[in-house]
């Protein structure tokens, strides 16, 4: 007995007139819509989205509009040999050969520049798809040959339509609300929602509730890879929102986080080094704070410590801030790196022998406290740099 299709298969589009979304791309006169219809392709595209945005479907309408052969690959299970196949098709077939490598920031710098070659003779068009930043993920050569597309998450409404389809093509009705839900609970990804759908259906007996669905959905389908662009955007989003001294937005953004299974001992981290270079003693107290938090996660760690993360941002936002700490940081390194080994006063070098004092080692030194206020009018810094400035406290009002 065959396997039944998967319903997300079955309601793949053909063609642009069936396809949903990415409109930024497919509207009349946007650039895919124009490559589609001249039927004229360059050496190489790539699709950067997140899943289920149609990056595989618009790569087999490309392949339809030029009548090229299309072999599709992954590239976490495709070897060389795959790849070596693929290309001799070229040699088979008297039509051009497209190379869909799905994943291809999956494939290591020796793979991709075996493609390379190939794809500049143009004895292949090679389409990739990835989820992660090409430019971190994907050769330079290989990169500045292919044409990068962007492609967004479906928006709720265009996630509605799609859902709506499979329904009448399955001839079920059901009412507004469970379309709707499936439609938020699908995250911008169609073949996400068309897999709750038809899970649901079968939970159901084919007669979707609110229970089947969430029964359907995954607990966790939010986006965010621990190693990709997601997560340092994320990250980057809190640290602003802190910055900001937004604590709504902080709020959220740990939580996302956290709802995603990031490590809390990453997040608090960036707390901490947030506490120091953009409050620093503007209020010192947010570094105890946040390592205080660190207690607690070690302590706690999840679910219980979430409460703990978010406290912290929330004190981190509403705290003052000032950049005078690592302002400082950056100065005396820059310093450091432009004059190297400046040696140490004598007035402040320690005298533990004779000979270091026949040297004139601690010789003028003032002690502070034998002074009015333990304050002493003496010289710290090297002779070299002995007026230069590293700390410009920002206390008040965000000046100097």
């Amino acid at each position: 007995m065959s396997k039944p299709t998967p319903l997300a298969n079955q309601m793949r589009p053909h063609s642009l007139d069936e396809f949903i979304g990415q409109l930024h791309l497919l509207n009349s006169g946007k650039p895919l819509r124009v490559l589609i219809e001249s039927k004229s392709l360059p050496s190489s595209i790539i699709f950067w989205g997140p899943p289920g945005c149609g990056k595989t479907t618009i790569a087999r309408i490309l392949a339809l509009s030029v009548n090229a052969e299309f072999v599709e690959l992954s590239a976490v299970s495709a070897s060389k040999s795959d790849v070596q196949a693929a290309i001799n098709r070229t040699r088979l077939l008297n039509k051009p050969v497209i190379l869909f490598l799905d994943e291809i920031h999956r494939f290591n710098k020796a793979q991709q520049d075996f493609l390379l070659p190939f794809v500049e003779q143009g004895t292949i068009t090679l389409i990739g798809a990835t989820t992660e930043n090409p430019s971190f993920e994907v050769i330079s050569p290989l990169l500045s040959r292919s044409r990068v597309f962007v492609l967004n998450s479906l928006a709720e409404e265009e996630l509605k339509v799609i859902i709506e389809s499979a329904l009448k093509k399955l001839l079920i009705d059901t009412e507004k609300e469970n379309i709707e839900l499936i439609a938020r609970l699908s995250n911008g990804d169609a073949r996400s929602a068309l897999n709750i759908l038809e899970l649901a259906l079968n939970l159901s007996n084919k007669k979707l509730s609110r229970q089947s669905i969430l029964d359907s959905a995954q607990k966790s389908n939010l986006r965010y890879d621990k190693n990709g662009e997601e997560h340092y955007n994320i990250i980057s989003a809190l640290h602003k929102s802190m910055r900001d001294s937004d604590p709504d937005a902080s709020v959220y953004w740990t939580m996302r986080m956290i709802e995603a299974g990031e490590d809390p001992k990453y997040i608090i981290r960036r707390m901490i080094r947030f506490a120091s270079e953009d409050i620093g003693n503007a209020d010192p107290n947010a570094l105890t704070i946040a390592i205080s938090a660190k207690e607690a996660v070690m302590f706690l760690g999840y679910p219980e410590c979430n409460t703990a993360l978010v406290q912290t941002a929330i004190y981190l936002a509403k705290a003052p801030k000032s950049n005078s700490t690592y302002q400082a940081v950056l100065l005396a390194k820059e310093v450091i790196e432009q004059t190297g080994n400046l040696p140490v006063p004598l007035h402040l070098r320690n005298a533990p022998t004779q000979l270091m004092k026949d040297l004139n080692y601690g010789l003028d030194y003032k002690y502070a406290h034998d002074y009015k206020d333990a304050k002493v009018e003496q010289e710290h810094l090297p002779e070299e740099i002995k007026d230069k400035k590293f700390y410009y406290p920002k206390h008040e009002n965000g000046k100097i």
